[in-house]
């Protein structure tokens, strides 16, 4: 992907030099049952997480949470230009997608994007960086340690920057959905606002490409990267088997042709 090395975005919050928040808060109910609360609002892999770390908690390390090692998180970065051009990257990124939103909707509100290490708070609780990415409709934030495309790359096999920059399109399809009136309502189905979202960063990439921002490639790399998170995908690499009754996210097809519906047809094509 053709960027700017030297963009600086007004935009991010680099939270970094803080390390974990601590403890897991903004969840109703005392631990184990608060964590699970909080944990359900990030996916199936939110809960899995908490009842790994619940689990490791009752049984000792018999069981282990799913993130990198410590050892691990100081490395996942150095590699092509290390953490600084990786958050610059992150930054510009964010800018372009929000840029053609500003331009494709009237009235659109910039979110803000948080760069974190280990753990964050934000104003939907207190998340471990190994829940992934998140965006948080209550303060209208995007959730990032960077640490997450090393086990994007390394554990699923999506690699490439515009595999990383459809990780922040994706979020910032929520943010669109939430500005919409999408997010937050009972009866919308959680696969379909996935899926929304997948068509939303599709958009974004058809808009990057008319402005010939993709190389050769990049494309491939996105819909990779969309079918690494597809919810059998994950659950074939994390436990095995594959529980289509437990998705929220959607299929690796699913998502791969959320994507590229976006891709060819624009905003339009996603119902926006």
């Amino acid at each position: 992907m053709r960027w700017d090395r030297s963009h600086e975005s007004s935009d991010i919050e680099d939270r970094r030099s803080q390390g974990g928040a601590g403890g897991f808060g903004g969840g109703g109910g005392g631990f184990p049952l608060g964590l699970l609360a909080l944990a359900g609002r990030f996916g199936w892999r939110g809960i899995l997480l908490a009842l790994l770390v619940i689990g490791a908690m009752t049984y000792g390390p018999r069981m282990c949470a799913t993130g990198p090692e410590p050892a691990e998180r100081a490395q996942v970065v150095e590699r092509g230009g290390g953490q600084d051009e990786l958050a610059r990257f992150v930054g510009f990124v964010l800018d372009d997608v929000q840029d053609m939103w500003a331009r494709e909707l009237n009235g659109y509100k910039r979110a803000r994007l948080v760069l974190f290490r280990d753990s964050v708070a934000s104003a939907c609780g207190t998340a471990s960086a190994a829940v992934g990415p998140f965006y948080c409709p209550l303060d209208q934030r995007v959730y990032i340690d960077l640490s997450f495309y090393d086990q994007l790359r390394r554990r699923f096999g999506a690699a490439g920057d515009f595999a990383q920059a459809y990780v922040i399109a994706h979020e910032l399809g929520h943010h669109v959905q939430n500005l919409r009136g999408v997010l937050g309502r009972g009866e919308v189905d959680s696969i379909a606002v996935e899926l929304q979202a997948d068509c939303l960063a599709g958009a974004w990439g058809r808009d990057a490409q008319r402005r010939d921002l993709l190389e050769a490639g990049d494309l491939d790399e996105a819909l990779t990267a969309a079918a690494a998170v597809g919810d059998d995908t994950i659950q074939r690499k994390t436990q095995g088997r594959i529980q289509p009754e437990t998705w929220t996210h959607g299929s690796a097809a699913q998502r791969r042709a959320a994507y590229e519906r976006g891709f060819d047809g624009g905003p339009r094509a996603c119902g926006i």
